[in-house]
Protein backbone atom coordinates (compact mmCIF):
# COMPACT_ATOMS: atom_id res chain seq x y z
CA UNK A 1 0.00 0.00 0.00
CA UNK A 2 1.46 3.57 -1.13
CA UNK A 3 1.54 6.35 0.63
CA UNK A 4 1.37 10.31 -0.75
CA UNK A 5 3.92 12.47 -0.03
CA UNK A 6 1.79 14.79 2.53
CA UNK A 7 0.47 12.02 4.36
CA UNK A 8 4.72 11.07 4.85
CA UNK A 9 5.96 14.31 5.95
CA UNK A 10 2.73 14.90 8.25
CA UNK A 11 3.75 11.66 9.91
CA UNK A 12 7.55 13.03 10.27
CA UNK A 13 6.10 15.86 11.31
CA UNK A 14 4.27 14.32 14.27
CA UNK A 15 6.99 12.53 15.40
CA UNK A 16 9.19 15.53 15.82
CA UNK A 17 8.13 16.38 19.31
CA UNK A 18 8.79 13.18 20.31
CA UNK A 19 12.09 13.17 18.95
CA UNK A 20 13.19 16.46 20.89
CA UNK A 21 11.43 15.26 24.16
CA UNK A 22 13.35 12.06 24.37
CA UNK A 23 16.81 14.10 23.19
CA UNK A 24 16.12 16.52 26.21
CA UNK A 25 15.74 13.67 28.40
CA UNK A 26 18.62 11.95 27.59
CA UNK A 27 20.58 15.74 27.68
CA UNK A 28 19.04 16.89 31.21
CA UNK A 29 20.41 13.71 32.54
CA UNK A 30 24.09 14.25 31.38
CA UNK A 31 24.17 18.19 31.65
CA UNK A 32 25.71 19.38 34.81
CA UNK A 33 23.29 21.68 37.06
CA UNK A 34 24.62 24.69 37.95
CA UNK A 35 23.26 26.68 41.38
CA UNK A 36 22.08 30.35 40.38
CA UNK A 37 24.46 32.49 42.91
CA UNK A 38 22.40 35.20 45.31
CA UNK A 39 23.63 38.86 45.17
CA UNK A 40 23.81 39.69 49.30
CA UNK A 41 24.25 43.18 49.99
CA UNK A 42 25.26 44.03 53.22
CA UNK A 43 24.66 47.81 54.78
CA UNK A 44 27.61 48.59 57.46
CA UNK A 45 26.97 51.61 59.96
CA UNK A 46 29.18 54.39 59.05
CA UNK A 47 32.71 54.39 61.41
CA UNK A 48 33.15 57.12 63.86
CA UNK A 49 36.58 59.03 63.64
CA UNK A 50 38.56 59.50 66.88
CA UNK A 51 40.99 62.19 66.52
CA UNK A 52 44.47 61.03 68.28
CA UNK A 53 46.87 63.42 69.24
CA UNK A 54 50.77 62.73 67.34
CA UNK A 55 52.51 63.43 70.14
CA UNK A 56 50.80 61.04 72.32
CA UNK A 57 50.40 58.05 70.10
CA UNK A 58 54.46 58.22 69.15
CA UNK A 59 55.51 58.35 72.63
CA UNK A 60 53.68 55.06 73.46
CA UNK A 61 55.07 53.83 70.02
CA UNK A 62 58.54 54.57 71.36
CA UNK A 63 58.27 52.58 74.36
CA UNK A 64 56.85 49.62 72.42
CA UNK A 65 59.41 49.49 70.18
CA UNK A 66 62.51 49.54 72.98
CA UNK A 67 60.55 46.98 75.02
CA UNK A 68 60.28 44.73 71.99
CA UNK A 69 63.91 45.53 71.29
CA UNK A 70 65.04 44.70 74.89
CA UNK A 71 63.17 41.39 74.94
CA UNK A 72 65.27 40.59 71.57
CA UNK A 73 67.99 41.35 73.11
CA UNK A 74 67.49 39.14 75.67
CA UNK A 75 66.25 36.49 73.47
CA UNK A 76 69.26 36.60 71.27
CA UNK A 77 71.83 36.04 74.47
CA UNK A 78 69.64 33.24 75.63
CA UNK A 79 69.97 31.59 72.25
CA UNK A 80 73.93 32.40 71.92
CA UNK A 81 74.10 30.63 75.40
CA UNK A 82 72.03 27.38 74.17
CA UNK A 83 74.07 27.30 71.36
CA UNK A 84 77.82 27.55 73.22
CA UNK A 85 76.33 24.93 75.91
CA UNK A 86 75.49 22.39 72.71
CA UNK A 87 78.85 23.11 70.87
CA UNK A 88 80.51 22.33 74.23
CA UNK A 89 78.55 18.96 74.80
CA UNK A 90 79.31 17.84 71.41
CA UNK A 91 83.41 18.46 71.84
CA UNK A 92 83.16 16.75 75.13
CA UNK A 93 81.16 13.65 73.50
CA UNK A 94 83.73 13.42 70.38
CA UNK A 95 86.47 13.43 73.10
CA UNK A 96 84.76 10.40 75.75
CA UNK A 97 84.56 8.38 72.09
CA UNK A 98 87.86 9.09 70.63
CA UNK A 99 89.51 7.85 74.63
Amino acid sequence: MAYSDTRIVIGGLAHVPVLIFIANFIKGKFVIKTEETKDALVYEEPVKIIEVKDTVFKEGKSEAIKELSNKLDNIEQKADEVYEKVKKKKKDKKKKKNN
